[in-house]
């Protein structure tokens, strides 16, 4: 017979266990990826000239006080994109924000866009911050209604009549803090099949959604890259590399 003690203890144990919800892993890259940049140009890839290059074999992007830009830009991948899995590296300032831009519809000057470069869509924000939920990964409504439709550590649905965050978290805020590499280079796994979106940092799943929206989902559209208007920043990527499923 175990002691009261110990059983009560047992019992915590078992139930602390339980009430996490275990790591998802990102599967095994695919064989056969495409790559979507050379290392050496942007071949392939449409933006503001004045903010986009390739540097030391990346590709950077960047605003100063001189040469901003007005409104959200993108450098915006030639080729709609469906159901795909995205893998690609990120490093940026803390002075302001990027993102990864997916499934989204270029904004035309004659629907008021502020600049060649617009987009309006699903973006994996970027962000070199640790502390939730202000940090890389949610999924952001580009030009949209919803906000924040996704964060990080969420397992949600958002039908018709709105969202619903699904069972536990799938990843506390001190173990994002472990995960993300603040200042370094971290890795993003997008995976979209059909309605239902996942993102990957650093190999671990960090958000799932499932969007059943009749008018305001996404099935297919562009990639692009983003530099946020506001203060000066820069953001950079590399290893760009897509399958379409």
């Amino acid at each position: 017979m175990l002691r009261p003690v110990l059983f009560g203890t047992l019992c915590l144990f078992v139930s602390a266990c339980l009430a996490e919800s275990p790591a998802v892993t990102a599967p095994p890259e695919p064989d056969g990826m495409t790559q979507l940049f050379n290392g050496e140009d942007l071949t392939g890839w449409d933006g503001d000239s004045r903010l986009w290059s390739v540097r030391d074999g990346v590709i950077h992007g960047e605003t100063t006080k001189e040469v901003s830009t007005k409104g959200n830009t993108f450098l915006i991948w030639k080729d709609e994109v469906a159901d795909f899995e995205l893998r690609l590296s990120f490093r940026c300032t803390a002075s302001n924000n990027s993102g990864i831009q997916y499934r989204s519809q270029r904004v035309k000057t004659d629907e008021q866009a502020v600049n060649q470069w617009v987009l309006r869509g699903y973006q994996h924000e970027i962000r070199n911050e640790e502390d939730l939920p202000n940090v890389p990964g949610f999924i952001y409504d580009e030009k949209g209604s919803r906000g924040r439709i996704c964060l990080v550590g969420e397992k949600a649905v958002w039908n018709k009549d709105g969202k619903k965050v699904i069972g536990e978290p799938l990843i506390s805020k001190e173990e994002f803090k472990e995960l993300m590499k603040v200042d370094q280079w971290n890795d993003v796994v997008i995976i979209a099949k059909g309605n239902h979106l996942q993102h990957f940092l650093n190999g671990r799943l960090i958000l799932d959604f499932t969007d059943n929206h009749p008018e305001k989902s996404f099935s297919k559209g562009f990639l692009g890259l983003q530099l946020h208007a506001g203060a000066p920043m820069w953001a950079e990527f590399k290893n760009v590399r897509l399958q379409n499923l």
